[in-house]
């Protein structure tokens, strides 16, 4: 792999790449005044500002409105195995420098922009890596660019067994790309045994949600064990309702932490029967029980019935996957909370979170905030979190930062 920069130009507007110039990932078609040069989609062009300054380099889309995803800013680029591999080698010192040694184990990689990689995710499970590829350029070196990653993991003493591309986002379309899932190399056993917080789950790379597990609840799941366990200190018994359980993680670390009877509830014959498949590999069978139900239906006819939890977990789905979609997502959240509060004993805690990457920390606490006083309760704010630091969030990258939880105690109004 030779210097892959091509001897061809993007030439900004005048005013234009702003956010570029503030240390943004991208550039948008908009922004830009002319393509000079020979090229072909997905290959690493030059880009300069309307008076010729040179800006850098970065894959072009000619399928996508982000046009341009930026690799460097260098002035004279030399993007080659070299680059590659020393963004790859960087990546994985990060995480070995920010996470315990058990967490490496099963941990994100690669997070894309965030690591300088625009358009790549790659998951650890185990001795296994998922890669989600999500931009044209990249699609065409994903090959090169996973084979010196394991090599990199290999000298450190993790050996990866296999691949496995979970590259089926319909994101993929506006980059002009088919979704694909499949092996990358030879075939192996996609059921992966991986261990988190004291927890075993039993992954499935192929078909569980984005590339098989959420690995970026991971230290928020492991914030519930100690609230779970400061509840059990006291004597009392402790009953925890995890809303949207997925494979049941949440649920299971409470259960861990000494809960006495956890409910999870999901409307996804799949995420339950992997849930009460991972209860079982825990022994925790006795303490957990795992519903399938319509949250949203399912808190009301709760609360009806007498119902009254220690612990109310809110874990739902991204309700706004467009900026235009947030007013909805609001409501959605606002809604979600209002039912989970009324549920909670008087000094009991919730644990209510957002995927959203368009629903913004301010207005998502704002939301919460008007769903208490609907329900009639009084919070105290134990924590505010984000996603795991495996998934970097890069402050010039706004889309990298999604994730927001908060950890609340719950009071009645006197």
């Amino acid at each position: 792999m030779g210097n892959l920069t091509k001897e061809a130009m993007a030439t900004l507007k005048k005013g234009e790449g702003r956010a570029l110039k503030a240390g943004g990932p991208w550039i948008y078609d908009n922004e830009i005044a002319s393509l000079t040069g020979s090229f072909e989609n997905g290959d690493i062009i030059l880009v300069q500002d309307f008076d010729g300054y040179p800006m850098g380099a970065g894959f072009i889309s000619l399928s996508s409105k982000i046009r341009i995803r930026m690799l460097t800013r260098s002035k004279a680029p030399v993007i080659d195995e070299g680059f590659f591999h020393s963004r790859l080698k960087a990546a994985w010192e990060y995480r070995k420098t920010v996470l315990p040694p058990s967490d490496l184990s099963c941990c994100r990689i690669i997070f894309g922009e965030a690591d300088f990689l625009p358009g790549l995710v790659v998951d650890k499970y185990a001795d296994v890596l998922v890669a989600e590829c999500l931009s044209f350029g990249m699609d065409r070196l994903k090959e090169q660019i996973l084979a010196d990653l394991k090599s990199i993991l290999l000298e450190d003493g993790f050996p990866i067994r296999g691949i496995y591309e979970r590259s089926d986002a319909p994101v993929r379309k506006k980059e002009g790309l088919l979704p694909f899932k499949g092996f990358m190399g030879p075939a192996f056993d996609t059921d992966v045994e991986i261990m988190e917080n004291g927890v075993r789950y039993m992954v499935d790379v192929v078909n569980g949600q984005k590339t098989g597990f959420f690995l970026d609840q991971k230290h928020n799941r492991l914030a519930m064990q100690r609230i779970v366990s400061g509840l059990r200190s006291t004597g009392s018994p402790v009953r925890v309702l995890d809303c949207f359980t997925h494979m049941g993680t949440f649920a299971l670390n409470c259960a861990l932490a000494g809960a006495d009877e956890v409910t999870g509830l999901d409307i996804s014959d799949f995420a339950i029967a992997q849930a009460k498949e991972n209860a079982r590999r825990n022994g925790l069978g006795d303490r957990v029980r795992f519903l399938k139900a319509n949250v949203l239906d399912e808190l009301p006819a709760l609360y009806e019935a007498g119902e009254r939890y220690d612990v109310v977990i809110l874990d739902p789905p991204a309700f706004a996957k467009a900026r235009e979609a947030t007013k909805n997502a609001a409501k959605g959240y606002r809604e979600i909370n209002q039912k989970g509060l009324r549920l909670i004993r008087d000094g009991g805690f919730l644990a209510t979170c957002s995927c959203s990457h368009f629903m913004t920390r301010e207005l998502f606490a704002q939301v919460i905030s008007q769903a208490a006083a609907s329900a009639h309760r009084r919070l105290k704010q134990v924590e505010y979190r984000t996603q795991s630091p495996d998934h970097p969030f890069l402050w010039t990258a706004e889309e990298s930062f999604y994730l927001k939880f908060f950890i609340f105690q719950v009071l009645d109004i006197p």
